[in-house]
């Protein structure tokens, strides 16, 4: 998953890197208008039309960011023991009151910043490098200790650790791109600095206004509440992005990994797709090469059964974005080539090699430590998708099809993590998109999805010198005989 900037947006960039393995992009509305977004959005479809494959949207909703006014010299060096104060409105003051000791005066983009702040609150500023503790209130200002110092800029973001804020999960402004988000068919929405199951069904109400099913919301767990409240989110949102950027400054720093587990475990448990995001191969933004420690970050977010790695300022303004496509992509088969022997071991089976097949290209990331079956979403199709997955790896299948209208059933089986190759097919183009985020599932164009044999005769044409007589293929249908649109399964050997 890869985020569009500067450094990606042409058409013939985004093209290659969709070739260097992007199956979903990410259009982020903090640092872009409606009309850059669609521009970009625009080209997106282009390109992935041009390069003959599917990749999903992302339209990440900036949320209550709260961020720094404008500094009088664009920045502000500070040292510890020095004092700060943040002050009402937009100008700069030099001091709070007569008597006291001039020092600067900071403002902010959200206006109950001094009433919700109380004397011993911790401000992080500059993505948590600088650190004030609040010492004194007075009506119209907070005064604050430099703890750890620093420089920060104007406008970069300030979290609050452990501060209830009254600040509602959606802005005004978030309104205007989710509209425009389901007006324009994005794939995806990401729900900033979501607290409560309530913020996701806000946002749900609000796209089901418009015509269609509407994209599928993400809930991005960057606040403390949104841990605390880990269950139910997963339960109301269709997938969570482990946003670790604010998420590591407004917890402890070295509580992040285990949360990131907890998070994807949760996710697993109740089948939903999950990202893994922020500062991933952050030294790419100007280097050929990550540092050794990305590199196993990336690895590690794979074991631990992420759906998706995410770049963001190393492909929206990095010097290398299409570099780091392809180094996640790497790190990701080199990861796999290990976990597919664990896998057959642990099923009992031999594991599947695809190679280099145009048709049939892997590099779908993540694999979760546990066999544990996703919980159940429908007991027939539960079942029979279950059955599928292990009669295609007992027979060794070349290739398992499920032909899906919503995609449900394609992310129902992602979550068994199977290495037997799994192609999605759908007379939907927004499910084909859909389920570039689903691990494992290879969305198929222009397949008939609703007649069994002549999806079969389509695949095995598409597969044409990678099936070879006497391969399996595994085919999860409908017989039209049951409540269960998916309620049978069928095996195909591809004949001498």
């Amino acid at each position: 998953m890869a985020t569009l900037g500067p450094a990606s947006e042409t058409e013939e960039k985004i093209e290659e890197l969709i070739r260097a393995g992007v199956d979903v992009f990410r259009l982020n509305s903090a640092h872009g208008t409606i009309e850059v977004l669609q521009t970009r959005l625009d080209s997106v479809r282009r390109a992935s039309r041009a390069a003959g494959t599917t990749v999903a949207v992302l339209v990440d909703l900036a949320g209550p960011k709260i961020r720094l006014g404008e500094l009088p010299d664009g920045s502000l060096t500070c040292k510890a023991g020095e004092m700060l104060s943040f002050v009402r409105g937009p100008e700069h003051g030099t001091s709070l009151q007569k008597g006291q000791s001039p020092f600067p005066a900071l403002t902010a983009t959200y206006p109950p910043l001094i009433d919700e702040l109380s004397p011993g609150d911790r401000v992080m500023l500059a993505d948590g490098t600088v650190e004030l503790r609040v010492e004194q209130k007075t009506a119209n200002a907070a005064v604050c200790s430099v703890v750890q110092g620093g420089t920060f800029r104007s406008r970069q973001g300030i979290n609050l650790p452990g501060v209830k804020l009254s600040v509602r999960a959606l802005t005004e402004n978030d309104h205007q791109y989710a509209r425009w988000a389901a007006e324009q068919g994005a794939d995806y929405l990401g729900l900033s600095f979501v607290r409560r199951p309530e913020d996701v069904a806000e946002l749900r109400e609000l796209i089901a206004a418009g015509a269609g099913e509407g994209p599928r919301i993400i809930a991005k767990i960057e606040k403390p509440e949104a841990v605390e409240n880990l269950e139910p989110l997963v339960a109301a949102a269709d997938g969570i992005m482990v946003a670790r950027g604010d998420l590591g400054v407004e917890i402890d720093i070295a509580a992040v990994p285990l949360v990131q587990k907890r998070i994807i475990a949760a996710c697993h448990r109740a089948g939903k797709p999950v990202i893994v995001a922020t500062q991933m191969l952050e030294s790419m933004h100007h280097s050929l090469l990550p540092t050794r420690a990305e590199a196993t970050d990336v690895a590690n977010a794979i074991l631990d059964g992420a759906d998706a790695c995410m770049l963001s300022g190393e492909s929206a303004v990095g010097e290398y974005p299409v570099q780091a496509v392809q180094m996640m992509h790497r790190i990701a088969l080199a990861t796999e080539s290990l976990l597919r022997g664990r896998r057959s071991a642990a099923a009992g089976t031999a594991a599947m090699q695809f190679g280099d097949c145009p048709v049939f290209s892997a590099g779908k990331m993540g694999l979760s430590p546990s066999t544990t079956p996703p919980a159940a979403d429908n007991s027939i199709t539960q079942a029979v998708t279950a059955g599928a997955v292990q009669i295609a790896e007992q027979l060794g299948a070349r290739v398992l099809i499920v032909a899906t209208a919503s995609g449900e059933t394609a992310r129902i089986i992602s979550q068994y993590r199977s290495f037997v190759h799994t192609v999605g097919v759908s007379d939907a183009e927004a499910t084909l998109r859909r389920m570039c985020l689903f691990w494992g599932i290879i969305p198929m164009r222009d397949a008939p999805a609703d007649d069994p044999v002549q999806l079969l005769r389509h695949v095995i044409d598409r597969g044409e010198g990678y099936l070879l007589p006497g391969d399996r293929v595994v085919l999860v249908l409908g017989t039209g005989i049951a409540s269960s649109r998916h309620n049978g399964v069928m095996v195909y050997e591809v004949p001498g």
